[in-house]
């Protein structure tokens, strides 16, 4: 598979200023000096490597002038894929991009299948699949936050903290081999060896630990905004937009159907769902709504839970609070302006749940709201700092936990006077599991799966 030479377009479809065609792969320096020919001095393939060159892209067949461009030699191994890179710069227009890479094509390089190149990347050494997984989350990071932790995960943080707990594995399991060969000269285990593993256990816990954070940084915080129809949910979605998106109505059951739209709000990306008012109803459309609110809150990471303080807190403000009851929950007490700030009721009404009152027709709170939903979503924790490892991949956290598992049963079996043997049969299962996340151990139907995610021109 890495004997031929890959190609795809690097940029978005569609119009734009630039297109990318990038070639990869031993032939990728042939292949563009058949269709490239430079302006002036020395013929493309001597280039010097990472330097961009003018010329034009030449059908052979016809000697048509395909387009202006510009065109750069990365070589091996100081490239993405540790190849030998070629990247042409086109004329960003559909036509145009698409004529460069068939005149690739036909010259000898073959279309990149998903993920190709970063595959390639990881294959050849460049990455570990941990950092390559991070480039698709650069791509598709959606708060300042996300792309951190990203960015973070793509300089190898996470890698990093993997390695310095296989070490420890690696030195116990050794320790442990070397007194079951050579029992007359080694001697049994150090006891400080199984304060290693208990380091090693803690470090996985730590990691552990930043899963929900890291989740909600790059998938990004569903919000399901509920109460009773007419409390002000719609504005509430239209203020915190800042911009119309919702219909406004004094009457009731207005919104018959959820409405989403994504925004920042405390940092995080988030899904925010406008949803119909909880209540019984005879209208068919409406009950269908009312359905939707019931699957949006039990989909949702945090649902803001909008009550009317001008009215007061009604029976049915009590139902619906308790319909809520078992989820991550703010109160939201909207309307602040008709009532004042020491009327609002809401600490009798809900005691035991974070609270802010605002007025969405003014803009009063949301900056209160935004931070409240800041410390909800941490649990009280400091914003991890910037740099530090943090699990953002289910499939990581996974591996992690089967980890751990494997870490408990070697340490009890440790500390119940077990053989050596049985003992090194889990710390091998804990670093396959490891491995797992750096791709040392990463079987091939994995990198299919991972690297399907990717587009073609990365």
């Amino acid at each position: 598979m890495l004997a031929d030479t890959i190609a795809a377009v690097a940029t978005p479809p569609g119009e734009g200023g630039i297109g990318i065609i990038r070639l990869s792969g031993s032939e990728a320096v042939a292949i563009a000096s058949k269709i490239f020919q430079p302006r002036r001095g020395l013929e493309f393939a001597a280039s010097r490597s990472h330097t961009l060159r003018l010329g034009v892209i030449v059908d052979p067949a016809t000697g048509e002038t395909v387009d202006e461009v510009l065109a750069c030699i990365m070589r091996a191994p100081h490239s993405y894929t540790a190849e030998d890179v070629v990247e042409i710069n086109c004329h960003g227009g559909p036509l145009a991009v698409a004529r460069v890479l068939q005149l690739a094509l036909r010259h000898g390089a073959r279309l990149a299948e998903p993920g190709e190149f970063t595959r390639r990347a990881f294959l050849n050494g460049r990455l570990d699949l941990a950092q390559a997984e991070a480039v698709l989350d650069v791509i598709r990071a959606r708060s300042s936050q996300g792309l951190a932790a990203a960015v973070g995960q793509l300089q190898g943080k996470l890698s990093q903290k993997i390695t310095e707990i296989n070490d420890f594995l690696t030195g116990v399991l050794a320790a442990i081999e070397a007194s079951l060969d050579f029992p007359d000269e080694v001697g049994e285990v150090s006891a400080s060896e199984l304060d290693n593993l208990r380091q090693a256990r803690e470090e996985v816990k730590k990691l552990l630990g930043t899963w929900e954070e890291g989740r909600l940084l790059n998938e990004g915080l569903k919000i399901a905004i509920v109460g009773r129809p007419n409390v002000g949910k719609s504005s509430l979605l239209n203020a915190l937009l800042r911009q119309e998106r919702a219909i406004v109505s004094q009457i009731p059951g207005t919104t018959r159907d959820t409405i989403e739209e994504t925004l920042l709000l405390g940092g995080f990306a988030c899904r925010l769902i406008d949803t119909a008012g909880l209540r019984e109803t005879a209208d068919t459309l409406e009950s269908i709504g009312v359905a939707r609110t019931r699957q949006a809150v039990k989909e949702a990471d945090l649902v803001l839970m909008v009550v009317d303080l001008s009215t007061g807190i009604l029976p049915e403000d009590e139902r619906i609070l308790e319909e809520v009851a078992g989820k991550t929950l703010i109160v939201v007490g909207n309307k602040v302006d008709l009532v004042g700030e020491k009327k609002t009721g809401l600490e009798a009404f809900a005691s035991l749940y974070p609270r802010v009152a605002i007025s969405a027709r003014e803009g009063r709170g949301l900056d209160e709201l935004a931070q409240r939903v800041k410390e909800v979503v941490l649990g009280g924790k400091a914003v991890r700092k910037r740099g530090d490892p943090l699990l953002t991949r289910a499939r990581h956290r996974d591996a992690l936990e089967k980890c751990l598992e494997h870490l408990n049963a070697a340490i009890a079996a440790w500390e119940e006077g077990m053989p050596g043997d049985l003992i090194a049969v889990d710390l091998w299962a804990a670093r396959d599991f490891l491995g797992e996340i750096t791709g040392a151990t990463a079987r091939e139907d994995l990198l299919d799966r991972i690297f399907s995610d990717f587009c073609i021109g990365k």
